[in-house]
């Protein structure tokens, strides 16, 4: 004897969510079940039930689902009667510091569902520090913003040096780095964007 399937009402509210705005989706899209399932790797009866509101996917089967549609996973359930058109990064949050010690301190002010095509920090580099990093993905760019003091940006062979107020662009996709070369803190502000 078979289970009895989950009706809507037994489904988790975000659950409910997440199936209405995948129907939503693949219907924006064009896609057939068929296609959908080809493109995200979930079995079409899966996709079926989930967009009946018939079953609670994995976190597996979410992330999929996400990737097929070129969102993150907190699109997917995000619920747009609750969700603010402001989204805040309070200073002292520790979920956005990335790097704290006596080399440089690096704190991400983008939200962090963006990471994948876009991020920005703000680096304070000690004195005679540096924050080397290696080649990032091909096209990937760098865009920095010197606050207070100077530094050197050397990407690739090629080296510059910025003042307070200079601002510069650079190829993120070779090696590169930023060093401090006073004996004062620089604050810098970086975009890195990856398209």
């Amino acid at each position: 004897m078979s289970s009895p399937q989950k009706s809507k009402k037994e489904i988790e509210p975000v659950a409910q969510v997440l199936c209405e705005k995948v129907k939503g989706l693949r219907k924006e899209k064009g896609w057939t079940l068929e296609s959908f399932s080809e493109i995200s790797g979930v079995s079409r009866s899966m996709l079926s039930q989930i967009e009946r509101g018939q079953a609670n996917p994995t976190l597996a089967v979410a992330c999929k689902i996400a990737k097929a549609f070129s969102i993150s996973v907190g699109e997917l359930v995000d619920e747009p009667w609750t969700a603010s058109a402001i989204e805040v990064i309070r200073r002292d949050d520790p979920a956005f510091l990335y790097r704290n010690d006596s080399q440089c301190k690096i704190r991400t002010l983008s939200p962090l569902n963006m990471e994948k095509n876009i991020e920005f920090y703000e680096l304070s580099i000690s004195p005679h520090s540096q924050l080397q990093s290696a080649a990032h993905f091909e096209g990937a760019r760098e865009f920095i913003t010197v606050e207070k003091g100077s530094i050197e940006i050397i990407a690739g062979v090629d080296s510059s040096v910025l003042c307070e107020g200079d601002s510069a662009h650079y190829r993120g996709d070779v090696e590169h780095s930023i060093k401090n070369p006073d004996s004062v803190e620089a604050v810098c502000f970086l975009v890195v964007s990856y398209s």
